[in-house]
């Protein structure tokens, strides 16, 4: 691949900055379900997640798929968005197993999202897998601090036996943007990973630092080589959803290995076990994580 120079390539669009008192708060949520045509448990989801959002008052949202499940996702997925739309939010969105599965399929629900308000959604290069993957650059003093890379790890239409969740080429991507920060800033920023579907090191984890296993990981056969990537390229954390009752945070050769939290009471869930995922980085470079339950 040839190096290019990341800041000219980037737009606006995909850059973020610290607020005034040098934080940057991101709320995750995950595995919403949201079904358009089954709204009562779907309405109760999102009075819990607006309640989230004027608690935290976060600068940025980040969804890790499986927003939508339902015939109708194409209109289920403008009401999810909608609290972060209202709230004038930058919210990104990865896909996950499900959201494709109704009559709406992945290029529709593309549709949507390049088209919302404070959307950050990108398709991404054609010759990677899925749709949606892209870099958002959270900068200070002009400078990036934090890449958080948002890639799909597929739907189940895509693959109906597990597979592949994060291949070889978005792992060639992922080294590629980062010598392009390297090339344009001198170095390469800490940088964060968000995906559906958990890479195999999700069920070799048996300490956290943060909350627990309630159900075995269903991850997917191969991490591309993500993980040792990471661990040469300055990373600090994964982000993987999917297994409904797993919210643990863990260490890992110097990573964050992170579930994020189940944001819905659609679906299979356990009681306790829901709600969304804190983080923020601090003044000082550091990046904390909180898990919030409702």
């Amino acid at each position: 691949m040839v190096l290019f120079n990341a800041l000219t390539v980037w737009g606006q669009k995909e850059v973020l900055k610290f607020n005034r008192d040098g934080k940057f708060k991101i709320v995750q949520f995950t595995d919403v379900h949201y079904k358009y045509d089954d709204q009562a448990n779907s309405q109760i989801s999102l009075d819990r997640i607006n309640e989230v959002l004027d608690a935290e008052r976060p600068d940025f949202v980040m969804f890790t798929g499986d927003v939508v499940v339902s015939n109708e996702a194409f209109k289920g997925l403008d009401i999810v968005l909608e609290p972060c739309i209202r709230r004038n939010i930058p919210f990104g969105v990865v896909f996950g197993n499900h959201d494709d599965e109704g009559r709406a399929d992945k290029a529709k629900l593309v549709d949507i999202l390049l088209t919302s308000k404070n959307g950050l959604f990108e398709y991404g290069p054609s010759d990677l897998h899925g749709a949606g993957n892209y870099v958002i650059r959270l900068t200070r003093d002009g400078k990036t601090e934090q890449a958080l890379f948002l890639m799909d790890s597929g739907s189940s239409l895509e693959f109906p036996e597990k597979t592949d969740g994060i291949n070889e080429n978005q792992v060639a991507w992922y080294q590629w943007n980062m010598e392009g920060f390297k090339a344009a800033e001198g170095g390469y920023p800490k940088n964060m990973s968000f995906f559906h579907i958990p890479l195999p090191v999700y069920s070799e984890l048996d300490s956290f630092v943060q909350g627990e296993r309630a159900e075995d990981s269903c991850p997917s056969n191969t991490d591309g080589g993500l993980i040792s990537a990471m661990q040469r390229l300055n990373g600090t954390h994964l982000f993987a959803a999917h297994d409904h009752n797993n919210n643990f945070i863990a260490e890992k050769d110097g990573l964050k290995i992170c579930y994020a939290m189940k944001s819905s009471y659609n679906c299979y869930f356990k009681f306790g076990m829901t709600g969304g995922t804190l983080l923020t980085v601090h003044p000082d470079h550091q990046v904390t994580e909180e898990l919030i339950y409702f």
